[in-house]
This record gives structure tokens, C-alpha cells and sequence, in this order.
């Protein structure tokens, strides 16, 4: 999202807007939130585990990520190996990545299949 739409979204009280593959640190305290979305966005970036390993840092201990994404993508901007992967490819792949920066319980869950649109997934796990 750029600053425009999160400036519209009334329910914020905080938005920053910063390139993760240029910047994956986060310049949030450690441990400050209790969860983290990232909605379409994790067949963009080019370092999943450094971005991951900020995510893990500023959740609350047993804090919530979820991790949702289509197989809807720009090509040109998508990671090589996101564009290779099917959607089952690309579920085993995020789960991958959470277990490896360090949270547990990542589960998988196919919120569409796509058979009436475009598939929705969403892997979750806990700090």
C-alpha cells in the first residue's frame, strides 16, 4: 500500500511506508505487538527470512503473523522461485520460511481454492 490509502484508512493511528527488500530491519521496539499482517506481499521480497526474523522480533512472545497471498502476482517484480511454485508449492514455501525465521505452530489454510476465483492462502504461526 502506498501512503495515500493508509492515510484514508480511518482505523490507523500509526502507517509507515518502507521498502523491505531496500530496508528489511524494522525501526519497531522488540516484542511491541500482540500480531503482524502481511497480505500479498510475500512474493516480493528478495530476503523472506531477514524480514521474518524483524516480524518475530517485534511480536509479543506467542504473538500471531499471518502470512496471506494469491497466485495473482506482477511477474516481473515476484521472487523466481514464487513464480516456479504452484499454490501448494508456494504454501510448503512460506511455511518454510516462518519455521526457519524461528516461529512455531506455522500452519497452513486454504481460504479459497480457486475454482471460483483466485485462490486465497494464508499460513499463520506464533512467535
Amino acid at each position: 500500500m502506498n501512503a495515500e490509502e493508509l492515510a484514508a484508512n480511518p482505523r490507523l493511528d500509526r502507517w509507515f511506508v518502507q521498502n523491505l527488500n531496500d530496508v528489511p530491519d524494522l525501526s519497531e521496539e522488540d516484542a511491541r505487538y500482540d500480531a503482524v499482517l502481511i497480505c500479498v506481499g510475500v512474493q516480493y521480497l528478495q530476503h523472506p527470512l531477514a524480514v521474518l526474523r524483524e516480524v518475530r522480533r517485534v511480536l509479543k512472545s506467542g504473538g500471531l503473523v499471518i502470512v496471506s497471498f494469491s497466485n495473482r502476482c506482477f511477474p516481473t517484480k515476484a521472487v523466481a522461485v514464487l513464480r516456479a511454485l504452484d499454490t501448494q508449492g508456494h504454501a510448503s514455501l512460506v511455511r518454510l520460511y516462518l519455521e526457519t525465521a524461528g516461529f512455531r505452530d506455522a500452519t497452513a489454510s486454504i481460504l479459497a481454492d480457486g475454482r471460483l476465483g483466485d485462490p486465497l492462502v494464508a499460513i499463520t504461526g506464533r512467535s
